[in-house]
């Protein structure tokens, strides 16, 4: 079985990103060039941050045409978190609201990107 590892972001500045999803993830980067800058998380998994500019063949991704999900335990710490990040600065689509699959909060990053915490409903 083929397994994707890697998450790859298009951004338009690797390192203004870097610096937000170091916030977000409470971790901080392993490897970094001028053009892509490199996420090792607990999980195993690896989330790249990628410079438009730099993509070959061209990216020509344009706003939310994806989620970034992140589960959490309960929707005690879905608020805890949508009030970090809205504190914090990050643009927030959707308030905390319970939806078919849980309690959630959709943000986005400085290039779109939709972040997308949740807590599944039992």
């Amino acid at each position: 079985m083929l397994t994707p590892t890697y998450t790859i972001l298009y951004v338009a500045d690797p390192h203004a990103s870097a610096r937000l999803y170091a916030t977000l993830l409470d971790t901080q980067h392993v490897e970094a060039s001028p053009t892509f800058v490199l996420f090792m998380l607990e999980n195993g998994r690896i989330l790249g941050l990628w410079a438009k500019s730099a993509a070959e063949p061209a990216a020509d991704f344009h706003g939310s045409g994806s989620e970034l999900a992140f589960r959490v335990g309960d929707d005690a710490e879905v608020d805890a978190l949508h009030g970090k990040w809205r504190d914090s600065g990050v643009r927030i689509l959707q308030a905390p609201t319970r939806m078919d699959f849980g309690y959630t909060f959709t943000a986005a990053d400085p290039d779109g990107h939709r972040l997308r915490v949740f807590a599944r409903s039992e």
